[in-house]
């Protein structure tokens, strides 16, 4: 892809939020659009974004199940930016008018205390590296009609990004057992899904290890005081108007989301 097809799948993308159109994948029309070009476009994405007036404020961990990375042929976790922009407070509701096809899902989230460069970095340094855990949600909201992407569309949409939420309850990781820290999934009271960190590459520092070595292959790193979206603990859930979720995890406390009408 051209310099000049990277700015016309940008502004697709855009597009394609601004009037919650959603559209058919990127794939299709631009056949050089491989992984590597895929994050070309999501780093001129953000860059707009930031243009802007948004700030960069960490990264997102997409496609953390094995069995999702096996589909779509990978072996690490997909990464994407988060902005401020998509920081939604715990106590407001999830704006429905302002996205397409919006789903939830809870989160382990980590925020930085030192910076991560791979190559080289294990799950062990990785962890080590992670100040504080926090409990969450992440409103995704992909831009393909009906999620229908491959693996660089979604990488060029950046990864599906619309909000995220951050609970209140804060823990040092050698407080927790990250792979044994369970969630509860309710939605309007009734439990719908049940989870554990161990969902996330088998642990969550897996994964922050592997998108940190990732990152460092692309001259990128996690800098300190990032916060990270370390992956969906259950599935994703179809978000109606006026709907009440909870995600009640074993040490982090209980996460609430609201959706508007």
């Amino acid at each position: 892809m051209s310099i000049q097809d990277i700015s016309s799948a940008v502004a697709a993308l855009r597009r394609a939020e601004a009037t919650r159109t959603p559209r058919g994948r990127l794939t299709r029309e631009w056949e050089g659009l491989d992984l590597d070009t895929a994050y070309r476009v999501q780093n001129a994405l953000v860059e707009e974004r930031v243009a802007a007036g948004e700030t960069v404020v960490g990264i997102k961990l997409g496609l953390t199940s094995r069995a999702k990375q096996e589909r779509m042929g990978i072996s690490s976790p997909l990464t994407a930016v988060l902005t401020d922009a998509y920081i939604l407070p715990a106590d407001v509701p999830v704006p429905l008018d302002r996205l397409i096809q919006p789903r939830a899902e809870p989160e382990l989230v980590f925020v930085m205390g030192q910076p991560l460069r791979g190559p080289g970095v294990t799950a062990a340094t990785a962890l080590a590296a992670v100040d504080r855990v926090y409990g969450g949600f992440e409103i995704i909201d992909s831009r393909y009609v009906d999620y229908d992407f491959g693996l660089p569309d979604v990488v060029a949409d950046n990864a599906s990004s619309a909000f995220f939420v951050v609970g209140g309850v804060g823990r040092r990781p050698d407080e927790l057992d990250l792979a044994l820290e369970a969630v509860v999934l309710s939605v309007g009271g009734d439990v719908v899904d049940t989870a554990t960190g161990a969902a996330v590459q088998g642990h969550p520092a897996e994964a922050l290890a592997l998108a940190a070595n990732a990152l460092g292959a692309r001259g990128q790193e996690i800098p300190a005081g990032a916060i990270v979206l370390t992956g969906g603990l259950t599935d994703a859930i179809a978000l109606t108007p006026g709907a009440s979720l909870a995600a009640e995890f074993t040490h982090l406390g209980t996460v609430h989301l609201s959706v508007g009408r």
